[in-house]
């Protein structure tokens, strides 16, 4: 199906990010995993080529790009690997926050710098005690002057370890009832006195994507940094929500896409009793299933991508995506392992990354028991 929403320049964007991502990310890959971590150079060589945050008005150096360019971005770095999922955190989920909610003094000193890589910015939701219960979180941010100070501790924190800000949510109104009405969003810049980046967590998958706990130790951040209003930080959040589920929607399919062709190739240069692999009819109905339900998922998230662009309000339907597709790309995965037989267990087959890299992406962005949730609470039920 034709992609109405993807235009001839999206496409030149497309082809241009390509060979890029062939040059400067592709042979540099395995090293990242290693290291954990994809180095600050990279981000720089990707904000010189206009990679990050092309959205940002053209005042603080982007180029107003619209949605389009975000999915081709968020399409073209899940081909390379999951653990580039930093970046996409960066441009299309903690920037935003900057530019809907930041004033003119905010946006002047971060957004440019965003835009460059020269800042790489993260936020802190999740704590040790609550993950999809926002509600429950236990940081605090106590007024004192001009400044707030913090107290608390994230975990899982995406780009925690390389981030230069950090978006904290914290409260700021303890006592408000209900818990929710007393969260604030403060921007937390990492030279902050009393500011700690635990180690970098052992994961089992993306490795390449560098996630930390963080430590907040009577942290004085200066009011000025305060996003938006006191105390709505929590709404926020919730008007955000739908982008970043689509994003992941958007990755759940490319890196199933990605394991479908990977399994394509093994199972037709494999022989096995005499003849391709693929030649089994076993084989050939994994395959036509995986591929149905793939397109079945690509055309709902390709009508989400259109409303999200129209302005459309589709929590509901995004909390569809997010559970349904993180599920089949994980489905995928199981089916794609057990095509490649022993060789997909093996850390020399890419398959065998993307099976682990896979697994939590029902959990983060909320989940796939809270999408499920919402989509009944929304029936009514």
């Amino acid at each position: 199906m034709k992609r109405t929403f993807l235009t001839d320049e999206h496409e030149m964007f497309r082809r241009s990010l390509k060979k890029f991502l062939e040059k400067e990310a592709v042979p540099f890959y395995e090293k990242w995993e290693k290291d954990q971590q994809v180095p600050k150079s990279f981000w720089e060589k990707a904000g010189k080529q206009g990679f990050l945050c092309p959205q940002v008005e053209e005042k603080y150096g982007g180029v107003e790009a619209d949605f389009g360019y975000a999915v081709v971005l968020s399409e073209e770095f899940e081909r390379v690997g999951t653990g580039l999922l930093g970046i996409g955190l960066h441009n299309d989920i903690v920037i935003p926050y900057i530019e809907a909610f930041g004033n003119e003094d905010q946006k002047s000193r971060w957004l440019p710098k965003a835009v460059t890589g020269e800042i790489i910015s993260a936020i802190a939701m999740t704590e040790p005690g609550a993950g999809s219960d926002l509600a429950g979180i236990r940081t605090t941010a106590v007024k004192d002057g001009d400044d707030y100070i913090v107290n608390g501790e994230k975990t899982f924190i995406t780009n925690g370890h390389s981030a230069d800000l950090t978006i904290v949510v914290c409260k700021t109104d303890p006592q408000a009832n209900p818990p929710h009405k007393g969260i604030s969003l403060l921007v937390v810049e990492s030279e902050a006195e009393g500011f700690t980046k635990g180690k970098k967590l052992d994961k089992v998958g993306q490795h390449a994507n560098d996630t930390c706990e963080l430590i907040f130790e009577d942290v004085r951040v200066p009011a000025a940094n305060l996003l938006g209003e006191e105390n709505k930080g929590f709404y926020y959040l919730m008007d955000k929500l739908q982008q970043e589920r689509l994003m992941v929607s958007i990755s759940s399919i490319v890196n199933a896409e990605r394991m479908l062709d990977l399994t394509l190739d093994y199972v037709t240069q494999r022989q096995a009793f005499g003849r391709s692999i693929s030649k089994f009819q076993n084989t050939q109905f994994k395959i036509a299933e995986m591929k149905t339900e793939i397109e079945i998922g690509k055309t709902f998230v390709d009508r989400l991508i259109q409303e999200h662009m129209a302005g459309g309000n589709i929590v509901n339907e995004v909390s569809m995506a997010k559970w349904w597709t993180t599920d089949l790309a994980q489905k995928v995965a199981v089916e794609s392992m057990q095509l490649h037989g022993g060789y997909g267990y093996i850390e020399e087959y890419e398959i065998a990354r993307r099976y682990r890299d896979v697994a939590v992406a029902s959990i983060y962005a909320g989940t796939n028991e809270i999408m499920k949730g919402i989509i009944a609470k929304n029936m009514r039920l």
